[in-house]
């Protein structure tokens, strides 16, 4: 019996990796099928038959970030990318492109299965957001500032213009307006909206917070709207 009826695609060359990452996933309930280079990772990713997609930065035929790309054009679930390399450019490439988490290599496979298990979670919890008001139509808006989110609809609008978000830069910007005005460190916005230990991930909610800027605020490199509060960490200011 699979998680839920959970699929997760591993895209991995080295089948060694991808045979023991599957099996740890497997042995927790969840359904496994694995793609041994970038051109049939894209393939197999966009077919929309998977739950999360496990993604290898390093690659034969295209590298992860090139399947990274080409599956955010048509596909909206999670995506993890692995990462042997430790230099931050490689998680903020990965995560620019739309990635959702990364992990990075060595890592156990406790961690491995919680990473996966906390970023469906929050996909999950994400798209069952809102509701509906008794007499029919959407709940009410959220505005702040410019911003006026539709929770039930997922849509944001900044001065009347939508916004087309990913998923954690949806739910990240949501988090801030919902706690308006409190000042949020990297860690707690890290822990609530990717849903894992958060030491040593602050690069993660940098990198998504300066992709929210570039998309409400006039101007990205003196932010009016998500404030940093220095060595205490984010506030959305209306």
């Amino acid at each position: 019996m699979t998680d839920g009826g959970k699929k997760i695609l591993i895209v991995e060359d080295d089948s060694a990796i991808a045979e023991i990452e599957r099996d740890y996933l497997e042995i927790d309930g969840f359904a496994v099928e694995i793609a041994g280079d970038g051109h049939t990772g894209i393939q197999r990713g966009g077919s929309g038959e998977f739950n999360l997609i496990l993604l290898d930065v390093m690659l034969p035929g295209a590298d992860g970030f090139a399947v990274c790309r080409k599956l955010r054009e048509s596909v909206d679930v999670p995506i993890l990318m692995v990462t042997a390399r430790r230099e931050d450019i490689d998680k903020i490439r990965g995560l620019g492109l739309g990635a959702d988490d990364y992990i990075v290599k060595p890592f156990s496979p406790g961690e491995l299965v919680a990473r996966v298990k906390a970023n469906l979670a929050q996909y999950e919890r994400l798209r069952s957001r809102g509701g509906f008001e008794p007499g029919g139509g959407e709940l009410s808006e959220l505005k702040a500032g410019p911003i006026s989110i539709r929770p039930q609809s997922r849509r944001v609008y900044v001065q009347g213009r939508e916004l087309t978000l990913k998923n954690k830069e949806y739910e990240l910007l949501l988090f801030l307006v919902e706690h308006l005005d409190m000042v949020l460190s990297k860690e707690t916005l890290y822990e609530k909206i990717w849903g894992y230990d958060a030491v040593g991930d602050s690069a993660t909610v940098a990198v998504h917070i300066n992709r929210l800027r570039d998309k409400i605020e006039d101007n990205p490199g003196d932010p009016k709207y998500i404030q940093t509060v220095w060595g205490a960490g984010y506030r959305f200011k209306a």
